[in-house]
């Protein structure tokens, strides 16, 4: 069976796919990004914040004509959407086959395989395949790689033990589970060995990896054992929690080459009574504190954060000391989102929420500001030397006299979310995947630009 499938949010729902697709494969069925020709369709959705929750329905919404004029067999929702309103998704959207829920992605076929059966006039009663959400995570599972080959990520955990104010991950993918160590390297050592050079730890929180299996934050561990994959060139770190980056996990990303000086350290306010109304761990203090002892250990330490604009009650003196932390942290990487009021969070219903205009004006504030301090970083950096895995050519047809220009990104360059080196003038053919020195000679707003600094031919060309 030719078979749509349609991964929405984030990268930990794209693990979740590649696992699904990956036992689809192996089945036998088809793989088709084409939905005009497939005869069923999956959606893994999202509903984190507003926008992805209408992005997850739209989606679902415009698959299931086809459902209606029967051309797909069978229409199946797993994912955040289908976990958090199982029951309304299946009453109001009638032509939705089989729901899944987070903890029952290794249910697939089942699914598939009802359908088709009920389908054939054999009666089925089960609609939802909804496991408890505290079930083992999975991990060592057989995937359909969908990144392209050169990176992918690796999901370390799943759920997450925080209860910040403005979230519903713990409601919707349960408490902080680890994925058993082993099972972790024995999948990054299968993925290295499909051709992956860069692997990307991700979790709802990574600092805490190892907690609940065996008593003891073992991220350290786990980097220690993931350097001695042969292949492997890069590791990176997202999702690091502040108050759980311990002194350990710094010596560790310090001393071992193949991890990446780069943390991916969400924040989300520079106000310590938004921070506390926020339900977070940390205040501004402590965490200016520890940004400041990792730099000092790693001084070329590449730092992302994530903001949230417009919280519940921030005023405008919250927002002013956000936008002083921004200024004085001069974070290398930021984004910032606006906040979005999701139904049964604490945050929900909290009194003085912000109108929708004050919040995007906050946001494009401190967007503004973090232009001006990557920009002109992004401008330090002419005349450095810096390694750099090349993501592909920018055509097929650009050599000139000068040669060709390639896409790169640099230790500070997270795929997706972060900003590209672009080689010129290259003379030969680079793969994708291969990493390159290259000497920086310019910047254009958050892409770097440089020139490749030239070895034997051969060994560009073998």
């Amino acid at each position: 069976m030719k078979i749509l499938f349609v991964s929405l949010g984030c990268d930990k729902n794209r693990v979740d796919s590649e696992v699904m697709l990956g036992m689809l494969a192996q089945r036998g069925h088809e793989i088709t990004d084409d939905e005009t020709i497939a005869e069923a369709a999956v959606v893994n959705t999202c509903c984190f914040i507003g926008d992805a929750k209408e992005e997850s329905i739209n989606t679902i919404l415009e698959l299931s004509e086809y459902r209606v004029r029967g051309q797909y067999k069978a229409l199946i929702v797993t994912g955040c959407l289908a976990q958090r309103y199982q029951d309304e998704v299946l009453r109001e959207i009638p032509e939705i086959d089989r729901i899944i829920g987070i903890s029952s992605i290794d249910h697939i076929l089942d699914a598939l395989d009802s359908v088709i059966e009920e389908n054939a006039g054999l009666k089925s009663e089960k609609k939802a395949y909804l496991d408890d959400l505290s079930r083992k995570p999975f991990g060592n599972m057989k995937r359909v790689q969908t990144t392209g080959g050169q990176y992918n990520y690796l999901k370390i955990a799943e759920g997450c033990n925080k209860n910040c104010t403005y979230c519903v991950i713990p409601s919707v993918r349960g408490r902080y589970r680890s994925v058993p160590m082993e099972d972790i390297v024995l999948e990054a050592g299968s993925l290295v060995s499909q051709g992956v050079s860069e692997l990307i730890l991700v979790a709802q929180e990574t600092t805490l990896y190892g907690v609940d299996l065996y008593g003891e934050k073992r991220l350290p561990q786990l980097l220690h054992e993931l350097c001695q994959i042969e292949d492997l060139k890069w590791i990176r770190i997202m999702y690091c929690y502040p108050e759980e980056i311990t002194d350990e996990l710094i010596e560790a990303i310090k001393s071992e080459p193949k991890v990446c000086n780069y943390l991916d350290i969400p924040i989300q306010s520079g106000s310590d009574h938004i921070l506390r109304q926020m339900g977070r761990k940390t205040n501004r203090a402590e965490i200016e504190e520890r940004i400041g002892f990792i730099r000092s250990q790693i001084p070329d330490i590449c730092i992302r954060t994530t903001l949230i604009a417009g919280f519940p009650g921030e005023t405008d003196e919250d927002h002013q000391e956000t936008l002083e932390f921004v200024r004085n942290m001069k974070f290398d990487r930021l984004g910032c989102f606006t906040y979005s009021q999701e139904e049964e969070t604490v945050a929900a219903s909290l009194p003085d929420q912000v109108p929708e205009e004050i919040k995007e004006k906050r946001r494009d504030e401190i967007m503004e500001l973090q232009q001006e301090i990557a920009f002109k970083a992004a401008e330090g950096r002419i005349g450095q030397t810096v390694s750099a895995v090349i993501e592909g050519r920018i055509t097929d047809d650009d050599e000139d006299e000068y040669g060709f220009t390639y896409v790169a990104r640099t230790y500070m360059d997270a795929p997706d979310v972060d900003g590209y080196l672009f080689i010129m003038n290259v003379p030969y053919d680079l793969m994708s995947g291969q990493f390159v020195d290259v000497l920086i000679t310019g910047s254009n707003d958050y892409d770097l630009v440089g020139e490749l600094i030239e070895e034997d031919e051969n060994e560009f060309t073998e």
